[in-house]
């Protein structure tokens, strides 16, 4: 089984890294095979809205998207770690996000209307951390992930939605946070084998 967790922080270390370095070990644990993609780390272009993957199913910026989409298309899992910003995702994250719209079109040329009503390509996971307490704080971000998801042909499973946690690496007070991650890391694989 193959898990791909996206590091979503503009900023290196904070507390969605952290959560998703253990989610990511409790996979590896549990047997997948894990790899990472980190958005900060990417040199792409936002979602152009030009239409041109309309007909094919593919992006037609040429960008380093274009070495995320295999990445994309071959996880059997993946898990978005998120910070929130203003009750939403970062730009970096976003962008990648946003520039699924070739996989919702290549879905959307590829199955029915019917077919379209399942997910076949896996699961899709979020972690998201906020320093606020608000009772909202996290509706935003969980559609984005049940789109992007449903884009990538990925049924959404949720996950782990963390508030409360406000400075760099204050996960790390908090160990029981960083035991859930760990153990939603080892569910999602326990799940695919059907265990």
């Amino acid at each position: 089984m193959k898990v791909l967790g996206i590091y979503g922080s503009p900023r290196k270390g904070g507390n969605s890294d952290l959560l998703l370095d253990q989610a990511l070990a409790g996979a590896k644990e549990a047997g997948a095979e894990v790899s990472a993609v980190y958005s900060r780390q990417l040199s792409i272009e936002g979602c152009r809205e030009c239409g041109g993957c309309d007909k094919t199913g593919e992006c037609v910026i040429k960008d380093q998207m274009q070495e995320v989409y295999p990445l994309l298309d071959q996880a059997d899992a993946i898990i978005l770690s998120v910070p929130m910003f203003f009750y939403a995702a970062p730009a970096q994250p976003k962008a990648l996000v946003d520039r699924c719209q070739a996989r919702w079109s290549k879905r959307m040329l590829t199955k029915t209307k019917e077919q379209r009503k399942s997910f076949d390509s896996g699961k899709g996971y979020l972690i998201a951390v906020g320093a606020t307490k608000g009772a909202n704080l996290f509706q935003g971000v969980e559609m984005m992930a049940k789109y992007f998801y449903d884009a990538l042909d990925m049924s959404y499973e949720g996950g782990l939605l963390l508030r409360g946690v406000e400075g760099r690496a204050a996960v790390n007070e908090h160990p029981e946070h960083l035991r859930e991650a760990y153990e939603l890391g080892k569910k999602i694989v326990a799940e695919a084998a059907g265990k």
